[in-house]
């Protein structure tokens, strides 16, 4: 039975996948560098420091990476951080978990900033015992620094019954190498079969699923 869950927020929390691919396609093309919208996206889920490589030349990106991520991080948090809204019933499946005594976490590639933000806009500050960001780990997803750097807060719990939730391949990937089970929801965009590749043991739509399935994810053995 999991004790402890450990959730991804954007895309998995949060209806947010496809701002911050408007911010990054917008950002890059400040930089001279035009990429089709679908191909961001795809990438999403990654933190920056994995995200960048796929796009920018070699030379710009030794010259001009951490410019660019910081460009990034003011253009999405201006134009974009104020249209995101949780997905439905996120408060009410954290409150199911916490009357089940379930020990939850949030891990994102997301910067500190940003998950603080997420946090107030979720509302679910007293529902998690903590979070860890990118700025926790050396790399992020899908390398499982985070995932390692949450398992280290928690006091490096039985892995066996620990549980991640993610809408990415990205986060399947991390949490597998991070020797955790990952539960995959779709409201993120991508596809199922891509969640199943990846290592997903179960998929669910939304939060609102995950909390009307309950028992077939969050209580089974």
């Amino acid at each position: 039975m999991p004790g402890t869950i450990i959730f991804d927020i954007d895309g998995t929390l949060l209806d947010s996948v496809d701002y911050h691919a408007q911010a990054w396609q917008e950002t890059l093309a400040r930089y001279g560098i035009e990429v089709p919208f679908e191909q961001v996206r795809g990438q999403i889920g990654k933190g920056g420091d994995q995200l960048l490589p796929v796009f920018v030349p070699a030379a710009l990106l030794t010259q001009r990476g951490e410019e660019i991520l910081a460009e990034r991080g003011r253009h999405f948090k201006e134009k974009y951080l104020p249209l995101v809204r949780p997905f439905p019933q996120v408060k009410a499946l954290f409150e199911r978990l916490r009357a089940d005594k379930r020990r939850v976490v949030l891990a994102s590639s997301g910067t500190r900033q940003e998950v603080d933000e997420y946090r107030r806009t979720l509302g679910i500050g007293d529902l998690v015992e903590g979070d860890t960001t990118a700025d926790d780990a050396d790399k992020s997803k899908p390398h499982p620094d985070i995932f390692l750097a949450a398992l280290e807060k928690l006091g490096d719990p039985d892995k066996a019954t620990v549980v991640a939730v993610g809408d990415t391949p990205y986060d399947a990937e991390a949490a597998g190498k991070a020797g955790l089970r990952t539960v995959g929801v779709l409201c993120g965009g991508f596809p199922a079969d891509g969640l199943r590749k990846a290592g997903c043991v179960a998929i669910f739509d939304d939060p609102e699923d995950l909390l009307k399935c309950y028992e077939t994810w969050a209580s089974g053995p």
